[in-house]
């Protein structure tokens, strides 16, 4: 059961960034499920890859390059799917940051109740 409020919890912070920033677009709520699926799928499998493959950057960037790489994986999401799409790098990095903050916030607020 948890699994599946994580994932509500995913597609509404995703149907926030859409309506936040207009660089990113989310058509309806029933994308933004198929989005969060997809972003989860793509964060499970093919960012490992990428974290391992850059471990010299991101020693050098004390970390911070992993932000680069969460954003990358949320502009590829964006790229494979009709109903969600973001317009850039730039809309992809500002919307990877408030997504994660969106999720954050709304995951400590329901572990609270």
């Amino acid at each position: 059961m948890g699994i599946i409020i994580a994932w509500m919890i995913n597609a509404l912070a995703l149907v926030l960034v859409g309506y936040l920033l207009p660089g990113v677009y989310v058509a309806s709520f029933g994308s933004a499920l198929i989005a969060a699926l997809v972003l989860g799928l793509i964060n499970t499998i093919i960012k490992p890859i990428f974290v391992v493959l850059t471990i010299p950057v991101t020693i050098v960037t004390l970390g911070l390059f992993l932000v680069v790489i969460n954003a990358l994986m949320f502009w590829f999401a964006g790229s494979i799917l009709k109903d969600f799409q973001v317009d850039g790098f730039w809309w992809a990095l500002l919307g990877a940051i408030v997504y994660s903050i969106i999720t954050y916030v709304m995951t400590s607020i329901l572990i609270r109740i």
